[in-house]
């Protein structure tokens, strides 16, 4: 189970990246796409760290809202 930021970005496209994972982001038109862009995303860059015989970097990230 890996956590993901997804958030609108500047050109009508959704944005969806795991920041445990560096590198691992992703896109879609729809909030909904991008989830499902992301989450073969992540599996991908698991399985290839795995080919490759490199360590899987745990999941180390913790979101929070502070108020302003």
């Amino acid at each position: 189970m890996r956590q993901v930021l997804v958030y609108p970005g500047e050109d009508q496209y959704w944005i969806a990246e795991c920041p445990s994972l560096p590198g691992c982001i992703s896109q879609g038109t729809t909030r909904e796409e991008a989830i499902k862009n992301i989450r073969e995303a992540i599996q991908l860059y698991i399985a290839t760290l795995e080919e490759d015989h490199l360590e899987v970097p745990p999941e180390r990230f913790e979101a929070m809202l502070v108020a302003v």
